[in-house]
C-alpha cells in the first residue's frame, strides 16, 4: 500500500510499533481492542510528524472484510481525515479483490452511507465476517450492521 499525504498528515500502513498508540486512540474513542493486534498488518494509520492522529482497520476474512477501528484524535476531527482514512481502506479492500466490506457501529450509522454502505441484518453478513472476534463478542448486539459490495480495481 502506497503512502498517501493529506494536509498535515501522512497515511501509511500500520507497523507493530504503532500498536500502543492505536490502542490508546481506540480506547479514547470508546472502540473495542479485540482482534486489533491480529489484524494490524491490514490497518492504516495517519501520522502528523511523529504522532499517530488517526487509524482505520481492514480485517480480511477470506473473500470479505470488516471495516473496523476508525478513529481520529479529537483535534483532527472535521478536517476530512476520517473520510480520507475510510476511502483509503475501501480502495485497499477493492484492490485485494474482496467481494464485500462490512462494519458494526453504535454511533456512525449516518456517516457510512456516503461511502456506499447500507444497513443490513446480521444474517446478511457472510459467515467469514460473522466469525471475527469483533462481530462475535466485541460489539454489542445493538450495534448497527452495514455492508457494501466491492468492485476489484
Amino acid at each position: 500500500m502506497a503512502t498517501t499525504t493529506i494536509p498535515g498528515a501522512t497515511l501509511r500502513p500500520a507497523r507493530s510499533s504503532d500498536l500502543p498508540a492505536i490502542e490508546r486512540l481506540l480506547t479514547d474513542s470508546g472502540l473495542p481492542l479485540a482482534g486489533v493486534a491480529e489484524a494490524l498488518d491490514t490497518f492504516t494509520v495517519a501520522e502528523s510528524e511523529t504522532e499517530l492522529v488517526g487509524v482505520a482497520g481492514l480485517e480480511v476474512c477470506c473473500d470479505n472484510a470488516l471495516l473496523r477501528s476508525v478513529a481520529v484524535m479529537p483535534e483532527w476531527r472535521s478536517r476530512g481525515l476520517g473520510r480520507t482514512l475510510v476511502t483509503h481502506v475501501i480502495a485497499d479492500a477493492a484492490g485485494r479483490g474482496l467481494r464485500g466490506l462490512y462494519l458494526l457501529t453504535t454511533s456512525a450509522e449516518r456517516y457510512f452511507p456516503s461511502f456506499g454502505f447500507r444497513q443490513i441484518t446480521r444474517d446478511e453478513v457472510p459467515a467469514d465476517v460473522r466469525e471475527t472476534e469483533e462481530f462475535r463478542t466485541a460489539c454489542p448486539a445493538s450495534a448497527t450492521v452495514m455492508g457494501r459490495a466491492l468492485t476489484a480495481s
